[in-house]
């Protein structure tokens, strides 16, 4: 995994940033992750309303969307990780921001976040 790779990268005279590129990374695997969930659960896109339709949307607005309209034999499940409050702080503004704002901490709980939701695949 890319963002892996990334996210051990910090060690002395390493590029400056990659960690908080592989926080930027961890967060879109775990909304792939979620959206495959939907997906599996019965949940279609809807092209035509992409501002109302979770498959569109990014963390956090993403979160609240699925607790809102999860649905199918999932739903349980979809809404127990959407109001967990996974990836707090992020959002994809981050990846234009300076490497000095994305906190490690949040980084390694991203982290785990997205290799939770990308375990939780393997169970569907």
């Amino acid at each position: 995994m890319t963002a892996q790779k990334l996210y051990d990268e910090q060690q002395p005279g390493k590029k400056p940033g990659c960690r908080a590129v592989s926080g930027y990374l961890f967060g879109l695997a775990g909304e792939l992750a979620l959206k495959h969930m939907m997906s599996r659960s019965g949940m279609k896109p809807n092209p035509n309303d992409k501002r109302n339709d979770p498959f569109y949307a990014h963390f956090p607005s993403l979160r609240t969307m699925v607790a809102d309209m999860a649905h199918g034999r999932l739903q349980g499940a979809l809404r127990r990780i959407s109001e967990s409050g996974v990836f707090e702080n992020w959002s994809t503004d981050m990846r234009y921001a300076p490497t000095g704002q994305i906190h490690d901490a949040w980084v390694d709980k991203w982290k785990a976040q997205a290799t939770d939701l990308v375990d939780k695949l393997g169970d569907l």
